[in-house]
């Protein structure tokens, strides 16, 4: 805007406190109020007015989430209340025997019990004062930590101002600042692109993040700050339980987590423990454990402390998700694709709950960004059921001439095939296609998944039998093996009825779905939902054989890689006389017309299932919603249209109830689906 006469002060505080709303709606409520394009014209609205009255800028402003660089390092700044360490319980006993000794000195039967996830991440304390924040310390010592207020600001779940008319005079909020995987993976996705060094984990990331001199560099930074205590108050009486001053916390603008429920004694925490054990793997950032803390305050008060630590709260750790071990030497596999991947073999070593003696190194080009070496001491990194991978090399524990450079081969290791690499491509490939027995083996398991051609009784050994005997040598002959059926029967655990069995499961089998037969091809880069916008978009198997380049790049999903990916599979030779012979054995579809994927009542709507569901599978509700043109996502979000939640849906059902997204119970999705005809 070119003129500000009319622009009063009150207007300008007016539009400060709308900024901070959408910012604590979309970076705090994860529930967006207005699109990106509304808050920057407003945003900038005000950078416009702050230019012309400088006089008038806040502290509060958003647009001082950035300020200068300090003149030199951090200074160090002394804690009002010491930032405590905390004990450690180690498994179901040490916790019980905590539960004990905390009734025993409140004498008292039962105790109730605050649990939170511990974030990986970096605690910090942040002083408020009238509701505006002035300081925000790092842990440091316990004692003292570093002044990084100025980077602090830059992280927009970060009230700078409290959202209450009646603030405490001074608020001391401790937290922990963390950066998510999806974050995490971005950040370092950009630093390979650039040559730089990537980061070894998501704590680490955020550590460096925040210590940045230059607050422009932390404010690029994908960090996020959650609330887990009150550290110290003036001139305002806190709530009677630790729980519900997190609440309070909550409403005043911080981020607090969804997942911190209150339970009755030992049994309720070995219970949330079982509980977020399982939700770990899938949740969008790191945790290393849960915090348990006695919920009264009173009752907190009257424990007291014991040396550096509270006596009313204790750690409890998951199973260490890195570990340092050996690599003994470097074995390289061939996939369904042809992908040489190189595997570390390593001196067994107990990860994330499980033992690991392999791990990956993904490509040629990470074993030198690595600088791995046969015999190096290398950290491992090992997250739910994530494959276990090399994060870090210990080069100060590398002695001279016990270790060698890993030699990648010349030729495929399984069938001598040259190999290739594609331009810009990481990835190094055999050419053997399926003259490999390598990719012939994953590629016959693939074509047979529950998701593809969902052959029952055609597992991974018996597969692998098969080939070795030259019974299959493409995706044909599983469709011949009922000609075979005394050398199926002379195979290792095949009797008469598990025979019988399969030989009906390929006969059914025979009957599928376009896309499932995509899909079940095995296409480089075509997955199920590429799958299915193919087969939605050409409707026939000739027309998508024939599309050319420009009418697969039209498909929705569909970029000119993939594109290139089929193309190439259909002029192939071999991979049409496979698919001419899958149709001569018997395999089929009803072809369903479609003049529009447009055209589909779900078209264009996001669905998210979760629970379990007594009818159907979640994978069958998820394929019934896409045949009638819904994305389902495996996330819950603010672009989320609808949540269907069976049984036990947990998180999901929590955060869709919070964004105020539409719900579905089993039994409204299936109705759903029967008013679409589509059960």
């Amino acid at each position: 805007m070119s003129q500000h006469n009319d622009i009063t002060h009150e207007h300008m505080l007016e539009l400060i406190q709308q900024l901070n709303d959408y910012s604590y709606a979309y970076h705090v409520k994860d529930n967006p109020l207005v699109p990106d394009a509304e808050y920057d014209r407003c945003y900038q609205q005000l950078q416009a007015i702050e230019a012309e009255h400088e006089d008038w800028i806040q502290a509060d402003s958003p647009t001082q989430r950035v300020g200068e660089k300090p003149d030199s390092g951090f200074e160090n700044v002394a804690h009002t209340v010491p930032m405590l360490s905390l004990d450690n319980a180690f498994d179901d006993v040490s916790l019980e025997d905590f539960d004990q000794r905390i009734c025993k000195l409140l004498e008292v039967e039962n105790v109730t019990y605050c649990c939170e996830p511990k974030l990986d991440g970096l605690a910090i304390s942040l002083r408020y004062e009238n509701g505006r924040l002035v300081r925000g310390v790092t842990r440091g010592d316990g004692l003292s930590g570093e002044d990084i207020t100025s980077n602090i600001k830059t992280i927009y779940s970060v009230p700078l101002s409290l959202r209450t008319d009646n603030p405490p005079p001074v608020l001391e909020v401790r937290g922990e600042i963390y950066m998510p995987k999806d974050g995490f993976e971005k950040l370092n996705a950009l630093a390979a692109k650039r040559g730089d060094k990537l980061f070894v984990n998501p704590r680490n990331a955020a550590a460096g993040s925040l210590r940045q001199l230059d607050p422009k560099i932390t404010a690029a930074r994908p960090l996020v700050m959650c609330a887990y205590s009150i550290g110290y108050v003036e001139g305002w009486s806190q709530p009677a339980s630790h729980y519900e001053g997190l609440v309070q916390l909550g409403e005043w603008g911080f981020r607090i987590n969804d997942l911190m429920q209150t339970v009755s004694g030992a049994e309720g925490c070995i219970q949330y423990y079982q509980m977020l054990n399982e939700k770990r793997p899938n949740l969008s950032y790191d945790i290393d454990g849960i915090v348990y803390k006695v919920d009264q305050i009173e009752q907190q008060e009257e424990l007291g402390f014991i040396a550096r630590a509270p006596r009313w709260a204790i750690a409890r750790k998951f199973p260490a998700q890195e570990e340092v071990t050996r690599i003994l030497g470097v074995d390289f596999q061939v996939g369904r694709t042809g992908a040489i991947t190189p595997v570390a073999r390593l001196a067994p070593v107990f990860v994330g709950g499980v033992t690991v003696s392999n791990a990956t190194l993904h490509n040629k080009d990470e074993i030198a960004r690595l600088g791995v070496q046969v015999n190096d001491y290398v950290v491992i990194r090992r997250a739910g059921d994530v494959i276990p991978q090399v994060v870090q090399v210990l080069e100060e524990r590398r002695v001279e001439g016990e270790t060698s450079q890993v030699s990648f081969p010349d030729a495929c290791p399984v069938c001598g095939s040259d190999l290739e690499q594609v331009e810009g491509e990481a990835v190094i490939r055999c050419t053997g296609g399926l003259v490999c027995g390598a990719q012939l083996k994953e590629s016959l398991k693939h074509f047979v998944s529950r998701k593809a051609m969902d052959i029952d009784g055609l597992g991974d050994k018996l597969i692998e039998q098969l080939v070795d005997q030259e019974l299959l040598k493409t995706p044909v002959d599983i469709f011949t093996l009922v000609e075979k059926k005394d050398a199926l029967l002379a195979m290792e655990r095949m009797g008469q009825k598990s025979v019988e069995k399969l030989l009906n499961a390929i006969e059914v089998a025979k009957k599928t779905q376009f896309n499932r037969f995509i899909y079940a091809l095995g296409i480089r880069e075509v997955g199920e939902a590429t799958a299915r916008s193919l087969t939605q978009h050409f409707v026939t198997l000739d027309a998508l054989m024939q599309a050319d380049q420009e009418a697969l790049v039209a498909v929705d999903d569909v970029g000119p890689i993939v594109a290139q990916h089929v193309r190439m599979f259909f002029e192939q030779e071999q991979n049409v006389l496979t698919v001419q012979g899958l149709l001569a054995a018997g395999v089929e579809w009803e072809t369903k017309v479609i003049a529009d994927a447009g055209e589909l009542p779900l078209a264009g709507k996001t669905y998210v299932v979760t629970g379990s569901l007594s009818q159907f599978s979640r994978d069958q509700v998820k394929e019934k919603l896409q045949t009638l043109g819904a994305k389902v996502s495996g996330s819950v979000s603010a672009k989320t249209d609808c949540l269907v939640a069976g049984e036990k849906a947990g998180s999901k059902l929590t955060k869709a109830q919070n964004l105020n997204i539409p719900i579905l119970d089993e039994a409204g999705v299936i109705a759903l689906l029967e008013n679409h005809g589509a059960v």
